[in-house]
């Protein structure tokens, strides 16, 4: 019999591109398909491209076991496309580097390779997740903070309204502190649809 995956917390449905979706992350049944996205070479920004499924089991059980980090799956139409790490910056070592404000929000996000690439599916994926995080009324600004030679997430960044703050060093690399907060996130959601 096979187990019950968790229910997804958000949904979004997308014209044209389908159900975007995102679950728990689920330690049993997503690690070796996670194992699979970050060891591509495009995913060399996680840090894990030789690492192996007991490796990536071992950081998302520690993500699992932390009460300031939480690990989601995303889906497109019932399977899995993407990742995103919600965290808490006070409890990371970005909070090391930045005074933390109430209402700040981390998030790292990763989609999976695409099977066959559709037009605007990175975009919607980070919309989803934006929509997601600023759904939660206690969030008020989401913080990243991409490895500085990672521009194509930075172009992201800048295009969903993230503005830069300053080059830091983080324990594991070099990153461009970035913030977007829910007028930021609004006013650049008006201007895309806009075009």
């Amino acid at each position: 019999m096979t187990r019950a995956l968790p229910e997804p917390t958000y949904r979004r449905f997308v014209a044209g591109l389908g159900a975007l979706s995102l679950r728990p992350f689920d330690l049993t049944e997503d690690v070796t398909t996670l194992h699979s996205w970050v060891t591509q070479p495009y995913a060399r920004y996680w840090g894990l491209l030789n690492a192996s499924v007991a490796d990536v089991h071992a950081e998302y059980l520690r993500i699992s076991q932390s009460a300031h980090h939480r690990a989601f799956l995303g889906e497109h139409d019932g399977r899995p496309a993407f990742l995103l790490e919600r965290y808490e910056p006070a409890y990371d070592a970005v909070g090391q580097v930045y005074d933390v404000a109430p209402g700040d929000i981390g998030m790292h996000v990763l989609v999976g390779p695409a099977v066959t690439p559709i037009a605007g599916f990175t975009a919607a994926v980070f919309e989803t997740i934006m929509d997601s995080l600023f759904s939660d009324p206690l969030v008020d600004r989401v913080v990243v903070e991409p490895d500085v030679r990672n521009v194509k997430i930075q172009a992201l960044n800048d295009r969903m309204g993230f503005r830069k703050h300053s080059v830091v060093q983080l324990p594991d690399k070099r990153a461009w502190l970035s913030f977007c907060t829910r007028d930021q996130y609004a006013d650049a959601h008006r201007m895309n649809e806009a075009g």
